[in-house]
């Protein structure tokens, strides 16, 4: 598992990491709903720093901190800047707060809550859909699998862009897409046909 998942986990005996997990979704939840609802440039800087008490509560490395900030703030610049050109400063500097609010608060969970327990989180939850014919253990599963996929999918991602640099290719996009799109259908195809082989899944 690659930094990008479990790196982010950060075993602990903190507050946030004691709290089940349940309560932690549902505090992202209503954190993130207000973040996202209260349109006012004073509360930005509010949020940011409630999000920043929690990184810090959960004693989150500054390391994976700024891991997460950067992976949100080129989204959140462009984001900022597209909303200067259309309603102004003020605007612009609210969404660039609140897109590094949400990731802080994301972080939060994630580096107090293991992969293992959100499936099994999210295994509990689904059960009462077993009425609708919803198999929670399938959910779970297919949770799991998606999470596994994501380190094996970026390392095809940066394997192929490496690939095309190599080639003098790297302005291409059809030198990195195509390879890359046929390396992650053919990595599900083999994990669908070792399921399928153990009997799990049709």
């Amino acid at each position: 598992m690659s930094d990008l998942m479990a790196g982010l986990h950060q075993p602990g005996d903190t507050l946030l990491h004691r709290l089940p997990v349940g309560a932690k979704v549902l505090g992202l939840a209503a954190l993130s709903l207000s973040i996202v609802v209260v349109r006012d440039v004073r509360a930005a800087p509010v949020f940011l720093l409630v999000t920043l008490l929690l990184a810090a509560l959960a004693r989150v490395p500054l390391r994976s901190v700024w891991r997460a900030a950067r992976g949100v703030l080129a989204i959140a610049v462009v984001a900022g800047a597209l909303q200067w050109w259309w309603y102004g400063a003020e605007k612009a500097l609210e969404t660039f707060l609140d897109l590094l609010s949400l990731g802080l608060a994301a972080l939060s969970l994630t580096a107090t809550t293991s992969i293992n327990e959100m499936v099994d989180a999210l295994a509990r939850w689904a059960r009462p859909l077993r009425f609708v014919g919803v198999d929670p253990d399938r959910v779970a599963l297919t949770v799991a699998l998606t999470i596994g996929a994501l380190p094996g999918t970026i390392a095809i991602a940066r394997e192929t862009r490496d690939a095309a640099r190599a080639r003098g290719l790297d302005r291409n996009p059809r030198a990195y897409l195509s390879p890359f799109v046929i390396r992650v259908v053919a990595r599900a195809q083999e994990s669908g046909d070792a399921l399928h082989a153990r009997g799990i899944g049709d």
